[in-house]
């Protein structure tokens, strides 16, 4: 089993500029991953972002409840329109009496591939074998099922906010 690495891959039945928008804009991320950011995405920019439950799910938004408020900070890496948007975070920042901002960070990276029933989305997160050994286990487990609902919103999210 790879401890150091998350992949998922959805086909997302929507088109491309669609889907690059919902990954690209602050806002629109936001509103399916359930955060609101204090800025625009731009490549080396370092954006902070609250928890906020997401509007595109009911029983998502009540799991995030209790993560409501929490504050952390995103830096965007890189950005080519239509192809590739990352980031680099803490994952588990919302451990209550972590301080997680000593820590390495990991890489978000989503792919996008235009295919013949829409696009395929690749979300790749690396970087959980850097982290301290007593929160690798916890982060890996707990970013893995969150890739999982998130991969499940953003495909609600683009299908029904078109």
């Amino acid at each position: 089993m790879n401890t150091d690495r998350i992949e998922k891959k959805i086909l997302l039945r929507a088109p491309l500029k669609r889907v690059w928008r919902a990954l690209s804009d602050s806002t629109e991320f936001g509103t399916w991953f359930g955060m609101r950011f204090d800025g625009p995405f731009a490549p080396g920019a370092t954006i902070r972002a609250v928890i906020v439950p997401t509007s595109v799910n009911a029983e998502v938004a009540s799991l995030q409840k209790k993560y409501e408020g929490t504050a952390f900070e995103i830096t965007i890496e890189q950005m080519e329109p239509e192809r590739l948007f990352s980031f680099r975070w803490h994952p588990g920042a919302v451990e209550p009496g972590v301080d997680c901002s000593v820590e390495p960070t990991t890489l978000v990276v989503f792919t996008l591939e235009e295919v013949a029933n829409g696009v395929m989305l690749t979300l790749t997160e690396s970087g959980f074998d850097q982290l301290p050994l007593a929160r690798r286990a916890r982060a890996f487990t707990s970013n893995e099922q969150g890739w999982s609902m998130q991969m499940k919103l953003i495909e609600a999210y683009v299908v029904k906010a078109p």
